[in-house]
């Protein structure tokens, strides 16, 4: 069962910082998602905007505590680390 609360909040880890990011560029430019996300690489700045996107993770990974699914709240701090080695890529 841990490895499958660890799997379990490694995509909801990677799932919200999908969504934050989706918010990000739907509320702060002038672009739709996936034509801001084209724009956004060829600028260079995509792995600006996932790491923006990482910021509800801080959320999420509270809840998680607060609810006591520490395996959870692990998974979500490896989609982070997950999410530093890509955006050193990008």
């Amino acid at each position: 069962m841990n490895k499958i609360d660890l799997l379990f909040g490694f995509l909801l880890g990677i799932c919200t910082a999908a969504i934050g990011a989706y918010l990000f560029i739907i509320i702060f430019t002038d672009f739709t998602f996936i034509y801001g996300i084209q724009i956004l690489k060829y600028q260079g700045n995509l792995g600006k905007i996932i790491t923006l996107g990482a910021i509800p993770m801080l959320l999420l990974f509270g809840v998680l505590l607060k609810f006591n699914r520490e395996m959870m709240a692990r998974g979500v701090v490896l989609a982070v680390i997950a999410l530093a080695i890509l955006t050193i890529f990008f």
